[in-house]
Formats: structure tokens, C-alpha cells, sequence
């Protein structure tokens, strides 16, 4: 016999895990959560150099990471970093524009000049004059929040099937029959897809129309270099979204901030992309690398509009979309499962409006 659950969630990721534990939480009684993978948080998960910063993923975003803010601390899951957002001679209008729009809601940003920037980022290049600093920014540890949700869920009563892709959904009168790749078969009244840059193959599945939620390789690399990197270093990224770098365990992680597009897959590395990524680094400061240790790319997925998707697809009540979390799923996660959360069980809404993530806004 199949067995049956109120909920199943697609996707065991750090989305699927926050919201099943959200759900336990609110008291929801059977959850399932399907993973595809041998072990949850495999891919973009388990390949993030999550930092929280507020206005990283823009003013949209923004309201979904300040919310989530206490709740990381409370958790003990972040540690002081401090961001800052560098601009080049002639970009100071970028920079202030920069500064104002977060400070408008809320966020504390100091605007900085060449020696206060210098002051922060050793043997930076002269070409680099003007600053915006978050102090605000954390580091997150990302596999003790994922465990932490999925300790949580556990607790709670939700199953955990892996090696469980979804292969079928078929709808029912009471909700949906759905066949697993294992062979295993489940009733669940409401689908939640929460499967990341396979968001969109689970709507096709369950018979609905995709959102657009496309899939974009991001490449990150762990590097030597020959200087010493400062333990207070703070996250580096520039005004125009072209990099950024941290350090990480006496090493640096770089990224050239790329965006390319992919088919949902296990994404790895192109060696264009380490290049790329090593050149911009080295145009900032004056620390030559001098080996590549690691590098790997994980996969951030968004809507046309780079929005989250939370809510019931229109076409169907019983199936909610909890995916297009970009690059900014980590630093969201408590809000915007408690968000969904909310939205599932018919409570009121909390600290975030949940109107600019609707699905109806695309018609």
C-alpha cells in the first residue's frame, strides 16, 4: 500500500529542509521529503560560500535576509564578517546609489574613502577608490543549518526518503499519487516543489506550466597566494557585480560572479571560469596566486523577474511552489520558510509580505 502524508516536498535541500521543519513547528502532521540524491543538501546546498549580507539578491530579497538575520544568531550558525563593496575611480555615483538604497530600508552602510577602504583590504590596487561597508555581514556555516533544519524536521515526525526523484505525479481527488525513481509510491495531499533548479520539470511532472525558473552555473575556487590574508578580511565584492572574494580557513574563496546558463544537472567548473575569476582577483590586489586548491560550481535558479516563487500555483491549490531562491536561499531561510509555512497552514502573515513572491504575478 502507498503510504500516505498531508505534505510531500520535493527537494531536501536547505529549502525543502527549512520548510519541513517550519511545518512541524506549526504543528502539520504527516511531511515527507523527497530527496534524488543519496544524501540531502548535495547540490546547490552542500557547494555554497554562504555569507549573510543584506543586500545581497537586491531590494526585493532584501526583507527576506534582514528577517532572517535574528534567527541565525539565535541559532549560533553565523560569524561576524563585514562587507565591502568596492567602486573605481569614476564609479562613486554607483557606490553612493549603492548606499542609499539600503539605508532607505533600513540597512547600515558606510560609505568609505580610498584610505578607509585601503585601511580594510591590504595591498589593494590604485584603481580601486571608493567604498560601501555592510558591518552587518555574517559567514555562515551552512552544513549546521541544513543539519539543524533536518534534526528539526526529524524531530518533528517528517520522513526522509532519498535516492526518491520524482519520476511521476499524477492528481487525485484527494491530492496527488507519486511515483518515486526507487519504485516506492506516496499519497500526499499538497506538492510542494522546493527542487531547486529542477523546479520547473516538477511542475511539468505534476501537469502544471513552468515558471521560467532557469538554472545559472556559478564557479567558485579555494586559492593559495603569496601573502598572508588577514583573519578580518571582510567579503570584497565590487559595485558592479563582477567578483567577489573571502577568506576562508587561511585560504581565499574567489568567484567571478558568474552567471551562465545551464540544463539542471551536477554542475562542475570551467577551467574559463577559475581564469576568469583569479584575473579579477588579481586586478584588485596586489597577492599573486600561487596554486588553485580546490574549485567547484553549484547551480542558482531564478524566475524572469529574479524573485522568489512562494505560494499556490493558480492552476492547482494543491501544489506550492518554494523555489527561484537564486543565490540568496541560504541567507533567507528562516523567512522564507516561516513565510511559506504561514502561507501553507492559512495563518496570517509575519514579518515579510508575501505578495511580491506570488506566483499569480506572472499571469
Amino acid at each position: 500500500m502507498e503510504a500516505a502524508f498531508d505534505i510531500a516536498i520535493v527537494g531536501a535541500g536547505m529549502a525543502g529542509a527549512s520548510l519541513a521543519a517550519a511545518l512541524c513547528a506549526k504543528g502539520v502532521g504527516r511531511v515527507l521529503l523527497l530527496e534524488a540524491e543519496e544524501r540531502p543538501g548535495y547540490h546547490a546546498t552542500g557547494r555554497s560560500a554562504a555569507f549573510w549580507t543584506e543586500s545581497y539578491g537586491g531590494p526585493g530579497v532584501q526583507p527576506l535576509t534582514t528577517a532572517s538575520g535574528p534567527i541565525l544568531r539565535d541559532l549560533g550558525v553565523v560569524t561576524p564578517r563585514g562587507a565591502l563593496t568596492l567602486g573605481r575611480a569614476g564609479q562613486e555615483r554607483e557606490v553612493a546609489a549603492f548606499a542609499a538604497r539600503y539605508r532607505a530600508a533600513g540597512v547600515e552602510v558606510h560609505l568609505l574613502d580610498r584610505a578607509e577602504i585601503a585601511a580594510r583590504v591590504p595591498a589593494l590596487r590604485g584603481a580601486w577608490t571608493c567604498g560601501a561597508l555592510e558591518p552587518s555581514t555574517c559567514d555562515i556555516d551552512v552544513a549546521a543549518l541544513h543539519q539543524h533544519y533536518l534534526a528539526e524536521a526529524r524531530r518533528g515526525g517528517v520522513e526522509l526518503w532519498c535516492r526518491a526523484g520524482l519520476t511521476a505525479a499524477e492528481r487525485t481527488a484527494g491530492g496527488w499519487m507519486l511515483t518515486l525513481a526507487d519504485g516506492r509510491v506516496a499519497q500526499a495531499g499538497m506538492l510542494v516543489d522546493a527542487a531547486g533548479a529542477w523546479a520547473d520539470g516538477v511542475a511539468r511532472l505534476a501537469g502544471l506550466a513552468p515558471l521560467g525558473i532557469a538554472p545559472y552555473r556559478r564557479t567558485i575556487a579555494q586559492v593559495a597566494v603569496a601573502a598572508t590574508v588577514p583573519d578580518d578580511l571582510p567579503l570584497v565584492l565590487d559595485v558592479a557585480e563582477s567578483f567577489y572574494f573571502k577568506p576562508e580557513s587561511g585560504r581565499l574563496w574567489l568567484s567571478p560572479h558568474d552567471e551562465t546558463p545551464s540544463a539542471p544537472c551536477d554542475a562542475a567548473p570551467e577551467e574559463i571560469d577559475v581564469a576568469l575569476a583569479i584575473d579579477r582577483f588579481e586586478q584588485v590586489v596586489d597577492w599573486p596566486v600561487e596554486r588553485v586548491e580546490h574549485r567547484w560550481a553549484g547551480l542558482r535558479s531564478f524566475a524572469p523577474d529574479r524573485l522568489p516563487v512562494y505560494g499556490f500555483a493558480p492552476q492547482d491549490a494543491a501544489f506550492f511552489w518554494f523555489a527561484g531562491q537564486g543565490g540568496f536561499g541560504i541567507q533567507t531561510a528562516p523567512a522564507a520558510a516561516d513565510l511559506a509555512a504561514r502561507l501553507l497552514t492559512g495563518e496570517a502573515p509575519g514579518a515579510v509580505d508575501p505578495a511580491p513572491y506570488d506566483p499569480r504575478r506572472f499571469g
